[in-house]
């Protein structure tokens, strides 16, 4: 992996665990489970690091939703 691309993954997971009150291991755990992290983070990075941090925020917590994750 890039370390471009893993430097936003990490980026991502600190400002989640932020916005959730959860501690970036359990972030982690989150995003990695449910395949968000390998499936739409890390591909998508050329579209995702374009983006603001708040939209950032707010698109991944809708995707956790929507796959039916709690956080």
């Amino acid at each position: 992996m890039d370390t471009k691309v893993l430097g936003f993954a990490v980026f991502l997971i600190h400002a989640l665990a932020y916005e959730w009150k959860k501690p970036y291991k359990k972030v982690y755990e989150i995003l990695n489970d449910s395949g968000i992290l390998d499936n739409y983070i890390i591909p998508h990075y050329d579209v995702l690091h374009t983006q603001g941090k708040q939209y950032l925020v707010e698109d991944i917590t809708d995707f956790v939703k929507e796959k039916g994750v709690s956080i």
